[in-house]
């Protein structure tokens, strides 16, 4: 499992979480951004850097997606993407994007697009709280500890 982070958009806390584990379990994490991204010295982590455009990170991530990767990312579109290919979603709020759910979710997005371009002010996300971050890092947790278990078997 290689973990792909949308980290255009990702806070740095979440990062920092998505940091510790890949030390922790020994899984590469690469962050996937049009910018130059920090990173910690690690052969667990490593920042790739594409070029400017619309979608252009989303994919690159789902062209180096493999099944049973694990994708950071609040963009339904790509989480859409990454459950296609045989991939795990996960936002940074803790939220597991499931086949079940993601036609749901990209209605309600092409809804709110809508009523965006009509005029319509939808407001934005709330702020990341505390509860969003113990969400996130047992999520992760929790999938980690699924792989680990599947290579054992």
């Amino acid at each position: 499992m290689r973990i792909w982070v949308d980290a255009d958009a990702c806070p740095v806390v979440i990062k920092e979480i998505l940091f510790r584990a890949a030390e922790r379990v020994k899984v590469p994490v690469i962050l996937v951004a049009n910018r130059v991204m920090s990173v910690p010295p690690s052969p667990y982590i490593k920042s790739l850097r594409v070029a400017a455009g619309f979608d252009v990170a989303d994919n690159e991530i789902v062209k180096r997606l493999n099944a049973k990767d694990l994708v950071i990312t609040s963009d339904i579109p790509l989480a859409a993407e990454v459950l296609d290919k045989g991939g795990y979603a996960l936002t940074p709020r803790g939220e597991l994007f499931s086949t079940e759910t993601i036609r749901e979710r990209l209605m309600l997005r092409d809804f709110m697009d809508t009523l965006r371009s009509s005029g319509v002010h939808t407001g934005g996300p709330p702020a990341l709280s505390q509860c969003d971050r113990k969400a996130f890092a047992n999520q992760l947790d929790a999938l980690l500890a699924r792989t680990a278990l599947a290579l054992r078997s």
